[in-house]
């Protein structure tokens, strides 16, 4: 028999140490309600069924729990994304390989550029996997997944060029600039390869989809860049003792295949959850479905599925105020306070 105590505010302390709401009996906080869903529902981790836990507070931070949601993601599907990573970074070398062996100085030159649209097409392909695994399962398979990409390498590659040298010169204004771009630029290549965006729109719509939350956004990658610092760290250690070109032939590669799919699992998230904080379609054509089919939330609305980030869009505004201070795509793109 479970006894519960019920307090003045609703909530109530069960025997078995679960805290529960007195008034609906069910699981208090967000990733409560979405363990207890996934029990119920025999959903793996990572995938959060729809029309689970409470509405969230307005004031919430749409972004809270998205490191967490891309580790349970890329840990879930972890084989497939090395593989599509792995797999590109293997040809660039091979191919690199016999161009200089080949050409000499201008098969290297060459290699550079052919270096640079292998480049180009991970980034796209690994948006595109992101996507594509959101519901839980692998729909395409490495030749798929990279030929989904394949039609968005050249907008990626004028958007990441242009992009690269607005931060660099940002970058040497000072700094801040650079950071500022750096950020509001940042979902560019979701937006052209999930939003289906041009390369130049794409600007505007990434500078659209995180104002209101641009210091969220730049805390999230401030997180990631010291989780890699203390990765890599870790990685010169344990490769310590081997011989200088091993050692760095080791770093790029996990750099490459291992890192790479994590930083766009959580780039990719973060652009579903704002684009969904702003009332936006993530994807175009797409309804606001449960978490995981391309959308969120029935009938247009945020969505029905609590997500266990504590964060999540679902059941209710997500948070971080109004965006902008207006409606996206309005007015100063500073709109909301300087930085936001």
């Amino acid at each position: 028999m479970r006894v519960t105590v019920t307090d003045q505010r609703g909530w109530s302390g069960a025997a078995r140490g679960a805290r529960v709401c007195g008034r609906c009996h069910q699981p208090a906080g967000p990733r409560a309600a979405a363990r207890t869903a996934r029990r119920q529902t025999g959903a793996p981790a990572g995938v959060i069924p729809p029309g689970t836990g409470r509405p969230y507070d307005d004031r919430m931070n749409p972004l809270s729990g998205v490191l967490s949601e891309a580790w349970a993601l890329y840990r879930r599907h972890a084989a497939h994304f090395i593989l599509i990573s792995f797999s590109v970074y293997l040809v660039v070398a091979v191919i690199n390989a016999l161009l200089s062996w080949a050409l000499g100085g201008f098969g290297a030159f060459l290699g550079l550029i052919f270096s640079l649209a292998g480049m180009y097409l991970l980034q796209a392909a690994l948006v595109k996997a992101v996507q594509d695994v959101r519901d839980g399962r692998v729909d395409l398979d490495l030749r798929a997944t990279l030929s989904a990409a394949a039609p968005f390498i050249g907008a990626v590659a004028v958007a990441s060029i242009l992009a690269s040298i607005g931060i660099t010169i940002g970058f040497v204004l000072i700094i801040v600039p650079g950071l500022v771009l750096l950020t509001f630029w940042s979902l560019i290549v979701p937006e052209i390869v999930i939003g289906g965006s041009g390369a130049l729109e794409s600007f505007s719509r990434s500078w659209r989809t995180v104002r209101g939350y641009a210091w969220h956004v730049f805390g999230t990658y401030i997180v990631v860049f010291l989780i890699l610092i203390v990765g890599e760290i870790v990685l010169s250690a344990i490769l310590f003792f081997l011989p200088g070109g091993f050692r760095s032939f080791i770093a790029d590669l996990v750099a490459g295949a291992v890192v790479t799919p994590f930083l766009a699992a959580v780039v990719s998230l973060i652009y579903y959850r704002l684009t969904t904080a702003h009332g936006q379609q993530p994807e175009p054509g797409a309804g606001y479905g449960p978490y995981g089919g391309n959308a969120y939330g029935p009938g247009g609305q945020y969505g029905s599925g609590d997500q266990y980030g504590g964060g999540q869009p679902g059941g209710g505004q997500p948070g971080g105020g109004q965006p902008g201070g207006g409606q996206p795509g309005g007015g100063d793109p500073y709109a909301g306070g300087g930085f936001s």
